[in-house]
């Protein structure tokens, strides 16, 4: 079970982690100079998306509705986060290859083709939802009732063995 102070300590990793991320979205472009810097920012970005994903999937695990078998449940309630952190995580991945391809050797020359202009929009669209929807769950996932019996989760497998 989820204690609260290991819970603040989850969130307190969390808020960071998407801290980092929009630190990286809103200034990477002035690293434009230095190549080898926005990769490495790039790849921390990436790895800090995958700990968040991770950390939310090992938060459904530890639940008392996944530990009673009602995954569906929380697939239905938290579907939306995983789905679209997913998405998040590739068109991330798939921006940073394409800038970081077209900068790498000249990197004082200023290049934004149609489509580049076009994924960046909607990875940046997608980081919105993405901050958004993160946050949320992270705040559902602090909610005692996931953590024990109660008679909601009982009406709940009622009508999941129906």
């Amino acid at each position: 079970m989820l204690q609260t102070s290991n819970y603040s300590l989850v969130l307190l990793v969390q808020l960071v982690l998407l801290g980092y991320d929009l630190f990286v979205n809103s200034f990477s472009e002035l690293l434009r100079a230095a190549p080898v810097i926005q990769l490495v920012l790039f790849i921390i970005q990436d790895i800090a998306i995958l700990f968040n994903m991770i950390i939310v999937l090992l938060m459904l695990f530890n639940t008392f509705v996944f530990q009673v078998g009602l995954v569906s449940l929380l697939l239905e309630r938290f579907r939306a986060l995983l789905v679209l952190s997913a998405l998040y995580l590739g068109l991330s991945i798939a921006f940073h290859c394409w800038i970081l391809n077209l900068r790498w050797l000249d990197s004082r020359r200023f290049v934004w083709t149609g489509g580049l202009q076009a994924l960046f929009v909607f990875q940046r669209l997608a980081a919105v939802l993405y901050y958004y929807l993160y946050k949320r769950t992270a705040e559902c996932l602090g909610d005692p009732r996931l953590y024990e019996d109660s008679t909601w989760l009982r009406d709940a497998f009622a009508r999941a063995r129906q």
